[in-house]
């Protein structure tokens, strides 16, 4: 399909949703009855949208010229953890009341969250769906109660922003324009999206790789720039300091080194939890190349990666998962007369709204003292991202000529052929 055509039929759908409107009305009343459900719990049970208080609090030393690695904020005096260039990015929050900046944030996080949806339904070959605002604003209406999502909006965070960036560039064809630059930028706000480089770097894309690593650069660059002495501080001293973040045994705390911590009921597990971080990471994007190269099914290539970076974090929170989005548009796309796989999505979609984590007793320091049987409801995202890797790596063992399914690198979600061709992906795909 060419560029052309997209747009064409992307328009066709927008003009047919308004020209049959009920089901435009029916998905805009439910998205105004979801916001409006969340507006009355705030009432209950108001949100402390802390992290946006940061953000605020960073604009303003930025903007001042003051100590950005030496204020805390709110009543858990909380700490900024960002490089410098996010800083600076910062500086338009503080033109409005705090106040005013919760509002706006909680109005942006939600047409992000459509937006996410949206690049995600196309990265999933959905274009259709990609196209057509009754099931974009109906997905964002029930996404937003997923504890990833719903969490983003809890604390005011910038997640959906950054995998909006990440995911439409990753998603461009190969040989476009700076693709990988966007992946840079995302990199210099919050350093996890640098690993999307390494994928990139062992999917044999090396110029994509480094400009990523260029977008990256540049970031830093600016940062120092606009803060040279924040900007020494934090990449010799701040960027390593990982407590300065939070406590990592928590059950906030959904990385793998939450889980080992938890499990061996020790605050600090050093080797015991570097060795396997090391391990997965090389698992992950081995994995993401195999499902590349076997499967040319580049978007569960990116989805592989981004697991694998929450996974070896040392802290992911639960609202970095926020991936979780575009893993079940792509685990939506491949339902088709597949009892098992419906199955499948709804038992991933059950693990990202059910908020286990917070059901058992986690007040103090009880995170250190679960017992065996309640490690899983303790750390479901781990638990849940290593068994996607391990499916995924089942699943491309499989020889792919038995489908018939052309395998073709650089092609997003690598399913543009089989379209054309009436074909399905493999039946024996977990991933896709």
């Amino acid at each position: 399909m060419s560029a052309a055509e997209g747009t064409r039929t992307g328009r066709r759908t927008w003009g047919q949703g308004i020209a049959r409107p009920r089901g435009l009305v029916i998905a805009t009343a439910l998205l105004m009855a979801s916001l409006a459900g969340l507006w009355l719990l705030y009432q209950v049970l108001p949100m402390p949208m802390s992290d946006i208080a940061v953000y605020r609090a960073e604009g303003q030393a930025a903007a001042a010229g003051g100590d950005l690695y030496g204020f805390t904020v709110t009543k858990w005096a909380l700490p900024a953890t960002y490089p410098p260039f996010a800083a600076v990015l910062f500086i338009p929050t503080t033109w409005v009341s705090l106040g005013t900046l919760k509002v706006v944030g909680v109005l942006v996080n939600a047409v992000l969250l459509a937006l996410l949806i949206h690049l995600s339904c196309k990265a999933a070959g959905l274009r259709k769906a990609a196209g057509t605002a009754s099931v974009i604003l109906a997905s964002t209406a029930l996404g937003l109660w997923l504890e990833p999502v719903f969490q983003t909006f809890v604390f005011g965070q910038v997640n959906l922003a950054l995998t909006c960036l990440v995911l439409w560039d990753l998603s461009r064809p190969d040989g476009a324009r700076f693709k990988g630059f966007a992946t840079g930028v995302a990199a210099g706000i919050k350093l996890t999206p640098a690993i999307f480089g390494l994928y990139l770097l062992v999917t044999g894309r090396v110029k994509a790789a480094f400009t990523v690593l260029g977008g990256f650069l540049v970031s830093a660059l600016l940062g120092w720039l606009a803060l040279p002495a924040a900007s020494i501080e934090f990449w010799t001293q701040r960027m390593f300091e990982t407590g300065r973040v939070g406590k990592i045994w928590i059950v906030d705390n959904q990385s793998l080194q939450g889980l080992i911590t938890r499990v061996l009921h020790d605050p600090e597990p050093g080797l015991l939890w570097a060795v396997p971080a090391l391990l997965t990471a090389a698992a992950g994007l081995y994995t993401a190349r195999r499902v590349y190269k076997r499967r040319g099914l580049d978007s569960w290539g990116v989805l592989c990666t981004a697991v694998t970076a929450l996974l070896v974090s040392p802290i992911s929170w639960s609202h970095h998962w926020v991936w979780c989005v575009p893993l079940l548009v792509a685990l939506a796309a491949h339902t088709r007369r597949s009892p098992w796989r419906r199955a499948l999505l709804a038992v991933v979609t059950v693990a990202f709204a059910a908020r286990t984590m917070w059901i058992i007793p986690h007040t103090g320091d009880l995170d250190l003292h679960f017992a065996w049987w309640q490690q899983p409801f303790a750390a479901p995202y781990p638990v849940l991202g290593l068994a996607l890797l391990a499916a995924v790596v089942r699943w491309t063992r499989q020889p792919s000529a038995a489908s018939g399914t052309p395998v073709v690198p650089g092609v997003p979600g690598g399913r543009l052929p089989a379209q054309r061709a009436g074909q399905e992906l493999p039946s024996g795909s977990r991933a896709g």
